[in-house]
C-alpha cells in the first residue's frame, strides 16, 4: 500500500510522520529529504555549533531505531523533483537519484532557502551562507580559522546578530552591515532595535547601518585558477571594508517549486488553510514553506508566514489531523528566541499592528521587557534575559488574558501577579 509521503525531513516533515503515528495511522509513511543527515535542529547552527559546542548527535531529531519502531521509511540525501497526480489524489514522485515513490496521501514540508545576495563577488572563496548542517560545518571550521582575523557580516537580523556575536566570541573583528535605518527592524520596536544596536557595540562589533553594497571584492586568482580569495566588501560610497570572511545572511525564501508544479495556490508561500490544506483541498503543507491565516487572534488578519520551530511542530501537528480526516484548526501563541552572546530573547506573540509600547526595566542593565499594545490590550513582548516575565506573557497570551500598561510599568509588582482579564469593549 503506497500510504503517505512526507516530502521534507524537516521539523515539520517529523512532526507530521510522528503525530499520524500517535493518532493510530497504521498505513506506510515514507519521509525524505534532500540532506544526507538525519533530520535535524536548525537554530543551534547559528548558535552553540558555530561555538563548537555542540556534536551532531546534539541536534538529531530522532534516533535510527524510532523511524524502524515507527515503521516511518526515512530517504535521506535524495530530492523529489517531479510529481505526478491523478485524478482520485494518488500518485508518483519521482526523484533525483531515480526513486519512485508512490502515495495515496501528500504533504509538502519543504521549508525555505536561503536569499541570495545579487551583488558582484558572492563566489569568492571566504563567502558563506548558512542554512544547513554542510553550511555550518564550513562556518564553524572558517570562523575558528586564525587566519580569518575580520570577519563581514552582511544582514543585521537574528541570524546575522547570531553569527557576529559567535564571531566576537573567538575573538574576530567583526563588522555588520545592514541595508536598513535599524537592526532587527522587520519584527521588534525601536526600542528593542536601539537596544541591540547598543549592546553589539558595547561588546565591539562594529555596526553600518543603511548599508548600500556595491560589491564583495576578491584578490588575485592562484596559478592554478582557483576561486579569488575574498579581501573586502565596497560599499556603494567607495568605501572598502576589509575581510577575511563574509557571512551573507539576508533571510530566507519559502521552497513552493513542487506546489508550483502541482498547481497549488503560491502568494509568498504554499497558501493553505488554517486545517493546513493546500488549494486542491487534499495536499496539507506545514512550516516555513506556507502562507497561512494568522492563527494568533490578537494577530493582524490575513495571510503570515511564521519561521520558527514552534509554528513547525505544532503546524504539522494540525497537517496530520487533516491527512486523516479530523480536521483541526491551527490557533496558537508564536514565540520565538535569539541568543546573541550573553542576552537571550523572547518573543511571545506577534507586534505587528501595536499601537504603544511600555518599557519595562532599564535596558542598559540588559535585562527588561518591551510590551506592545493595541487598544489598550497586550498582544506582544520582547523579553531580554527575563525568562519569567517571558512566561508570564506568553501565559497570559495563551489564555486569552492582558497586562494593563500601568501594571506592566509598575516594576515592583511581578509581571504574574498584574495578569488581568480583559476588559470588554
Amino acid at each position: 500500500m503506497p500510504g503517505t509521503l512526507v516530502i521534507g525531513a524537516s521539523q515539520a516533515g517529523v512532526q507530521i510522520a510522528a503525530t499520524l503515528r500517535e493518532l493510530g495511522d497504521e498505513e506506510p509513511i515514507t519521509l525524505i529529504g534532500e540532506e544526507p543527515h538525519r533530520p535535524y535542529q536548525r537554530p543551534p547552527l547559528s548558535k552553540k555549533w558555530l561555538k563548537s559546542e555542540l556534536v551532531p548527535g546534539d541536534v538529531i531529531l530522532r534516533t535510527r531505531e524510532w523511524y524502524d519502531g515507527q515503521r516511518i521509511d526515512l530517504v535521506s540525501g535524495d530530492r523529489v523533483v517531479t510529481i505526478r497526480r491523478d485524478a482520485d489524489g494518488t500518485g508518483l514522485a519521482m526523484t533525483q537519484g531515480g526513486r519512485q515513490l508512490a502515495f495515496d496521501r501528500l504533504a509538502l514540508a519543504t521549508g525555505s532557502s536561503v536569499r541570495r545576495l545579487t551583488i558582484p563577488g558572492t563566489d569568492f572563496h571566504g563567502v558563506h551562507y548558512l542554512r544547513d548542517a554542510d553550511d555550518a560545518y564550513a562556518l564553524e571550521a572558517a570562523l575558528h580559522d586564525p587566519a580569518n582575523r575580520r570577519v563581514v557580516v552582511i544582514g543585521g537580523g537574528f541570524i546575522g546578530l547570531e553569527i557576529a556575536s559567535v564571531a566576537r566570541s573567538v575573538d574576530k573583528e567583526v563588522t555588520v552591515l545592514e541595508a536598513s535605518p535599524r537592526l532587527v527592524g522587520r519584527v521588534v520596536s525601536e526600542q528593542t532595535s536601539a537596544f541591540y544596536l547598543a549592546a553589539h557595540r558595547r561588546r565591539g562589533t562594529r555596526v553600518v547601518l543603511d548599508a548600500r553594497l556595491q560589491r564583495i571584492v576578491g584578490g588575485a586568482a592562484d596559478a592554478a585558477g582557483r576561486r579569488s580569495r575574498v579581501v573586502g566588501v565596497e560599499l556603494a560610497d567607495g568605501v572598502l571594508i576589509p575581510a577575511d570572511l563574509v557571512v551573507i545572511g539576508i533571510g530566507v525564501l519559502p521552497r513552493t517549486e513542487l506546489a508550483i508544479q502541482l498547481g497549488l495556490e503560491v502568494a509568498g508561500g504554499i497558501v493553505v488553510d488554517a486545517h493546513a490544506r493546500a488549494s486542491d483541498g487534499r495536499t496539507v503543507a506545514a512550516g516555513d514553506c506556507t502562507a497561512m491565516p494568522n492563527p494568533y487572534t490578537l494577530g493582524v488578519p490575513g495571510l503570515t508566514r511564521i519561521e520558527s520551530v514552534n509554528n513547525a511542530l505544532e503546524q504539522g501537528k494540525v497537517a496530520a489531523s487533516t491527512l486523516l480526516g479530523r480536521p483541526a484548526t491551527y490557533a496558537s501563541v508564536p514565540w520565538f528566541w535569539s541568543d546573541q552572546a550573553d542576552l537571550k530573547l523572547q518573543i511571545a506573540g506577534l507586534s505587528a499592528g501595536y499601537d504603544h509600547v511600555v518599557v519595562r526595566g532599564r535596558p542598559e542593565d540588559e535585562r527588561f521587557c518591551v510590551l506592545y499594545y493595541r487598544g489598550g490590550r497586550l498582544i506582544s513582548a520582547d523579553c531580554v534575559n527575563q525568562p519569567a516575565e517571558f512566561l508570564a506573557v506568553r501565559g497570559a497570551l495563551a489564555k486569552g488574558h492582558t497586562i494593563p500598561p500601568d501594571r506592566a510599568a509598575d516594576m515592583s509588582t511581578p509581571l504574574k501577579l498584574s495578569v488581568t482579564e480583559p476588559v470588554a469593549a
